[in-house]
C-alpha cells in the first residue's frame, strides 16, 4: 500500500527561485529580528538581511563570480554564514556546503567532485584551503575575517554596485551538499531550487516552527538539518534564529534563557546531555515549549526523560540530504514519543518487503520509501549510485527499516543502509575501510556502528593484520586522515573479515557477533 500524509496538501510554487521566494517572504516582516549573534547579541533584521544579501551578491560579481559556479563555504557557524549562503544564491551560484572538520585530502574531493571554484572560508581554516587547492583550482578565496592573502567577506558587503541582474531557472541546481547515501564514499546530492521550495512549504505545512518562535541554532549550518531547519523553514517562517558558533552545553543553556528561546532542532546526544546535566539546574529554561530532534531515532525513555525534566514538548522529524531534508514531522495535536510522525504534506510513502521486494501494510517491517517533489535531482556525476537509489517512478529508497501504525505514525527500527549515525554525522565504512587498508601492517578490515548512549553510534574497526601494529597505533593512525568526528574508536584484531562470495563485507555478521548472537 501507499501511505498518504494527514496533513493538508500545500500549495507549491514551481516558477520561482528559491531566494527570491525567501525574499518574497521575508519582506511581509522587514523590522522583525531574523538573527541574532549568540555571542554579542548583534540583531539583523528581515530587511538587514536582505540588504546585506545583495550587496555580498553584488561583491561576488565584481569578483568575477559567474551564474552557475559552484562556490564551496568552508567555514564553522558565523553571523555572515547565512549572508553569504544568500548572496551566492542571489548571485545564481550554485553553493556546496563543506563540514569545516575535513582534512585537506577530504575537502580536495568535495572540490574536485562539485567543480567548485571559489571558496568562502575562515582565517583559520585558509592553510587548508591552500592544502587542499594545490594544483590551484580555486580562482577565489573569500575570508570571513581579515587578511592580506585573500579577498576580506567585509570588503564584498562593502560593494555599491546594484545587484547582478539574472535569470534564475527554477528546476536547476542551487545546492549540492554531500552524502554517503546507502553506502560508500560521500557524493555530492543535486538539489534544485523547485526541490528545497517544495520542501520548504511543506515543512511550513506541517508547522514546523511558527512566525513569533525563537529559535536556537546550534546545529552546523553546513549540515542538512542545519540549513533546513534555518537558512530555508525558519527564515520563511518568520521566526527568529539565535545563531551559536559551536556547541557548549552551557552556553546553549545560558542562551536559552538569556534570548527565551522556544524551539530549536536538537539530536540525541544534546536531549541527553540537557537531560543529564546539573548545570540544567542553574538557567531558567521554562520559555521552551516545543523541541524537535532529528538526525537519530530519541527512544521513548529518554524522550521521557527530556519532557518530565523540561515540561515541553518533544517532537520527532526525519528526514535526509536526499530529500531537501524533510519527510516526516510528528503533529503538534498529536504528540508521540519514540515516532518519527507521519509524512509531511505532498509526500507518499511505501513500506517494502526486504527480500520480495512487496508492498507492506501497517506494523509490518521493511524499508522505507518515499516519493514527494522534495526529492533530489541525483548524485552529481554517479548515474550509478542515483539509479541504486531512485526507481524509474521516483521512489527514494531510504535504506532505513520501519514500520508504520494505523494512524500513519512511523517508527525507525534499524537501517538496511551501513552508515554509521555519530552524533549528528554520519559516517561511511568504506571510507575508514580505506584508510585503514592503507596502514602496511593491515591487511583486511572492517568497520561497523556499536551503540553508545551519549554518541548513538561509534565506529569500530574489525583488522586482519599482516604486521605488528598496536590498537592505539591504529586509532591514531585513521585520526590523522580523518575528520574528527569520523575517528576509529574501538579496534578488534581478527582472524578474517566475513565476506560474500563476491566478497562485498557482510557486516550483518558482524554487528551480530558485536551484539553476542553469535561467536567468532
Amino acid at each position: 500500500m501507499i501511505f498518504q500524509s494527514p496533513y493538508a496538501a500545500v500549495e507549491i510554487p514551481n516558477d520561482i527561485a528559491l531566494i527570491d521566494y525567501l525574499f518574497e517572504r521575508a519582506r511581509r516582516w522587514p523590522d522583525k529580528p531574523a538573527y541574532i549573534e549568540a555571542a554579542t547579541g548583534i540583531v539583523r533584521t528581515f530587511s538587514d538581511v536582505i540588504a546585506a544579501s545583495e550587496r555580498a551578491a553584488s561583491g561576488f560579481a565584481e569578483q568575477g563570480l559567474t551564474p552557475g559556479e559552484v562556490v564551496a563555504i568552508y567555514s564553522p557557524n558565523t553571523f555572515d554564514w547565512p549572508i553569504a549562503y544568500y548572496g551566492l544564491l542571489r548571485a545564481g551560484a550554485v553553493v556546496t556546503t563543506v563540514n569545516p572538520l575535513l582534512t585537506a585530502n577530504e575537502l580536495r574531493r568535495q572540490l574536485d567532485d562539485t567543480g567548485a571554484t571559489m571558496i568562502v572560508t575562515t582565517t583559520e581554516l585558509m592553510g587548508r584551503v591552500a592544502e587542499a587547492d594545490e594544483t590551484g583550482r580555486l580562482r577565489q578565496t573569500f575570508v570571513f575575517g581579515d587578511t592580506d592573502s585573500a579577498t576580506s567577506f567585509g570588503d564584498l558587503l562593502a560593494s555599491r554596485s546594484a545587484p547582478p541582474q539574472i535569470s534564475i531557472d527554477p528546476a536547476s541546481v542551487c545546492l549540492l551538499p554531500t552524502s554517503s547515501g546507502t553506502t560508500g564514499l560521500p557524493k555530492s546530492v543535486m538539489l534544485t531550487h523547485q526541490s528545497i521550495v517544495a520542501n520548504t512549504c511543506q515543512m511550513i505545512g506541517a508547522e514546523t516552527w511558527r512566525h513569533d518562535d525563537i529559535l536556537l541554532s546550534v546545529l552546523p549550518l553546513f549540515h542538512a538539518a542545519g540549513f533546513g531547519a534555518y537558512l530555508h523553514i525558519g527564515f520563511a517562517t518568520g521566526a527568529t534564529t539565535v545563531l551559536m558558533d559551536r556547541f557548549d552545553l552551557g552556553q546553549l543553556l545560558a542562551n536559552i534563557e538569556r534570548y527565551r528561546v522556544t524551539s530549536a532542532i536538537f539530536v540525541p546526544p544534546i536531549l541527553l546531555a540537557m537531560s543529564k546535566s546539573p548545570l540544567a539546574e542553574q538557567y531558567d529554561l521554562s520559555s521552551m515549549g516545543d523541541i524537535v530532534s532529528g538526525a537519530a531515532p530519541v527512544g521513548r525513555e529518554l524522550g521521557e526523560l527530556f519532557t518530565s525534566r523540561f515540561g515541553c514538548d518533544l517532537r520527532e522529524v526525519y528526514g535526509m540530504t536526499e530529500a531537501s531534508p524533510g519527510t516526516h514531522l510528528t503533529r503538534r495535536d498529536k504528540v508521540v514519543l519514540g515516532s518519527a510522525g507521519p509524512l509531511i504534506p505532498n509526500t507518499e510513502g511505501r513500506i517494502v518487503d526486504l527480500t520480495t521486494g512487496e508492498d507492506l501494510g501497517p506494523d509490518q517491517r521493511g524499508e522505507l520509501w518515499i516519493r514527494g517533489p522534495q526529492v533530489m535531482r541525483g548524485y552529481l556525476n554517479r548515474p550509478d549510485a542515483t539509479a541504486v537509489t531512485i526507481s524509474p517512478e521516483g521512489w527514494l529508497r531510504t535504506g532505513d527499516v520501519c514500520y508504520a501504525d494505523e494512524d500513519g505514525y512511523f517508527y525507525f527500527v534499524d537501517r538496511v543502509k551501513e552508515l554509521i549515525k555519530y552524533k549528528a554525522y554520519q559516517v561511511a565504512p568504506a571510507e575508514l575501510e580505506d584508510v585503514l587498508k592503507g596502514h602496511p601492517a593491515i591487511s583486511d578490515a572492517a568497520v561497523i556502528g556499536v551503540a553508545d548512549e551519549d554518541a548513538g553510534e561509534l565506529p569500530k574497526a574489525f583488522v586482519v593484520c599482516a604486521g605488528e601494529v598496536t590498537e592505539d597505533e591504529i586509532i591514531t593512525y585513521v585520526a590523522e586522515r580523518v575528520a574528527p568526528y569520523k575517528k576509529v574508536r574501538l579496534v578488534e584484531f581478527t582472524d578474517a573479515i566475513p565476506k560474500t562470495a563476491s566478497g562485498k563485507i557482510l557486516r550483518r555478521e558482524l554487528i551480530e557477533r558485536e551484539r553476542g548472537l553469535v561467536t567468532a
